[in-house]
């Protein structure tokens, strides 16, 4: 038999608590613990001697339920809060005063206390007729429905019935499980729930008695036949549920071990470490423009550009690079990408090459040593990305990394396809390779995006103060680029890109516009009689594509055209443009002898001058156009380790037709995690 004392003790818990959704919080006290009482065996005793006292069905399921919370009103002063404490939920209302006073022995018979509630017009907000626990103990014994008086009550079938529910409020799951799956919750005629309000014990009433129609009925479908074919496959299955309980054991564990060494909650941390050996050599000795790979000067008799012989081959070279990358979210749709970077290493081709031509032929792109000097730790990227709506994202930073947005192809990334600095990317559109300013990718279909950048420079590998932090010149006053592209792919194999770029180019410290900020001019220029020139404004047009014809076989290329315009710092007239083109056209072998392998075989041609050669005061050459063969592999070993070996084949170096062929090798290892 249900035990009255039960129900006042919950009565009194809820009385207490001044919960908005006491209601609720009944409801789901009661409900979750249906399928446990229903699983409840009879003991063999029972079984045997069918006279035995019959145990109540509602006395199993409820007794757990309300015998602890009788336990925790023992611990707790109800409605009597101490001096060093405050009631965990504070009432939305203020209390009624024509409502009882509960009694502080939790066993007291509940039919005092609600004799004392009153007719009080603040009680007409509920008018259902009192509601005695007498009469729900003697229906349920009678294994009836007790019949609640609440007229003013509608029933509901679904949760989104409710005019003042909504998904953001923190009972609705609970309240729609109620509804929908059980049948037991009740709403106003207006059909509002009232949430905010405090429960009135005759809602109390009507809810808990709605609840229990469902207990009661849901328990006595169960037949004697079920619990006995329950308790058998308890038996017949222990070894397997024994097994999954210590498999679930053992992932929590796990679980809690990762918790505990991940490197932050918020920010992953990966990186690629590259190693490197290369070596190579030329059929003769090479001829190449400049004092140096890094200064262009003229002949002061002449006016030609000094040419010197490089008439040896370079040594075997190692070098490392390793790039550590920090990405944190605070969103779980925005990141903040921070990346280190260090290394040491200069590749054999650089032997060979005209000034403004360092890392450019036959150099891998992870041969360098990432900072202006060998194993010192540099910033590379910092930048933040974050989601403006559902198709647009932007990324605005002190150091934004131009490659990651811009002439992608996918069989000439560096990591996996064609990997040397020429053969990677344009040759004349990289201006800024890392810079300051705000990157914007806007998605406007699956099969179109179009991305704008503007990028002011600020590249780790070059010494002093760059132009962004250089209050001298600023975001617009030194070395930029405005970058725009429109990306297509109108089937899944082919991949298009239109970019045009906008450039500035500062000159060096002697007036000569190039070297490494040089794109479009592959080299270094001049006013063409040894005089400096002035900032230098550059446009760029590239097309570039990739098509996947079979699953075996993939083509690329890309197609560039650039023109510099020069202006004598003496006269401040304009003395001429510089006019030139470069393109690529490539095989590509994915998948080949192992799944995630990929062969490319490609041709190019990195800077063939169309105009203005006499402005060059070194890549020019003597009139011959450089071009280049490279073949690569990269082979997976696993999922974090590959091999990529090299080969690359110089012909007409630093555009001199005259010099002989260059043959390099490398062999790169990387491993990621």
């Amino acid at each position: 038999m249900l035990n009255i004392r039960y129900l006042s003790a919950v009565w009194r818990l809820l009385s207490w608590s001044g919960c908005r959704y006491s209601l609720l919080a009944t409801a789901m006290m009661a409900v979750p613990v249906m399928p446990t009482a229903a699983a409840e065996i009879p003991s063999q005793g029972e079984v045997n001697h069918p006279e035995a006292e019959e145990v109540s069905t509602v006395d199993m399921v409820l007794s757990p339920v309300l015998a602890s919370a009788e336990e925790f009103l023992k611990d707790q002063a109800i409605g009597q809060p101490t001096a060093n404490s405050e009631p965990a939920i504070q009432p939305a209302v203020e209390p009624d005063s024509s409502l009882p006073v509960l009694a502080d022995n939790p066993a007291d018979n509940v039919d005092s206390a609600v004799t004392e509630v009153t007719n009080s017009e603040a009680e007409a907000e509920a008018t259902a007729t009192l509601f005695r626990v007498s009469d729900l103990e003697s229906a349920l014994e009678a294994d009836s429905t007790v019949q609640s008086a609440a007229e003013d009550l509608a029933q509901v079938t679904r949760v989104t019935d409710f005019a003042d529910v909504l998904p953001s409020d923190w009972a609705f799951q609970a309240l729609g499980n109620l509804v929908e799956n059980y049948g037991c919750i009740e709403g106003y005629p207006d059909r509002t729930f009232r949430g905010q309000r405090s429960l009135t014990r005759f809602e109390f009433a009507a809810g808990l008695n709605a609840c229990l129609d469902v207990i009661v009925g849901t328990l006595s479908t169960i037949s004697d036949e079920d619990l006995v074919t329950i308790r058998r496959l308890q038996e017949e299955f222990a070894a397997e549920l024994a097994g999954l309980e210590g498999r679930v054991a053992g992932l929590e564990a796990e679980v809690a071990e990762l918790q505990a060494q991940q490197f932050a909650t918020q920010t992953k941390l990966r990186g690629s470490v590259f190693a490197h050996i290369g070596g190579g050599f030329a059929n003769g000795p090479i001829l190449a423009e400049g004092n140096s790979i890094f200064s262009a000067a003229r002949d002061p008799g002449t006016g030609l550009p000094v040419v010197r012989t490089i008439d040896r081959d370079p040594g075997t070279t190692i070098g490392s690079l390793a790039w550590i990358n920090m990405d944190t979210s605070f969103t779980g749709e925005d990141r903040l990408k921070l990346q280190m970077v260090v290394g040491s290493g200069t590749a054999p081709a650089n032997l060979y090459g005209s000034a403004g031509l360092f890392n450019t032929f036959g150099v891998p792109f992870t041969f360098q040593s990432g900072g202006t000097e060998a194993f010192n730790v540099t910033l590379r990227e910092l930048s933040y990305v974050f989601p403006v709506g559902d198709s647009l994202t932007i990324d605005i930073g002190p150091r934004i990394n131009w490659y990651s947005y811009f002439d992608n192809n996918r069989y000439t990334f560096f990591l996996t396809g064609g990997n040397t600095f020429n053969s990677s990317g344009g040759t004349q559109v990289n201006t800024v390779d890392r810079g300051a300013g705000v990157i914007a990718v806007w998605d406007v279909t699956d099969w179109l995006d179009i991305r704008v950048g503007y990028l002011a420079e600020s590249t780790e590998f070059l010494p002093g103060l760059r132009a962004a932090e250089d209050p001298t010149r600023g975001l617009f006053g030194g070395t930029s680029t405005l970058t725009g592209q429109i990306g297509i792919s109108p089937f899944d194999s082919l991949n298009l890109r239109f970019l045009y770029t906008r450039s500035n180019l500062e000159p060096n410290s002697v007036g000569q516009i190039g070297g490494t900020l040089s794109e479009p001019i592959y080299g270094f220029a001049d006013d063409g009689f040894g005089g400096p020139l002035t900032n230098a404004p550059a446009d760029t047009f590239l097309v570039n594509f990739d098509w996947t014809p079979l699953s075996w076989l993939g083509l690329f290329g890309r197609y560039s055209y650039g023109s510099t315009k020069l202006t004598s710092a003496v006269t401040g007239a304009r003395v001429g443009d510089i006019n030139a083109q470069s393109f690529q056209i490539g095989l590509a072998f994915p998948n080949l002898f192992k799944e995630g392998a990929l062969a490319t075989v490609s041709y190019l041609v990195p800077f063939d001058v169309t105009g203005g050669r006499n402005f060059l005061v070194s890549g020019g050459g003597d009139g011959g156009t450089q071009q280049e063969v490279e073949v690569s592999y990269r082979y997976p070993i696993n999922r974090n380790i590959a091999l990529m070996p090299s080969f690359y084949w110089i012909i007409n170096p630093n555009n001199f037709g005259s010099n002989p062929d260059i043959f390099l090798f490398n062999l790169q290892g990387q491993i990621s995690f």
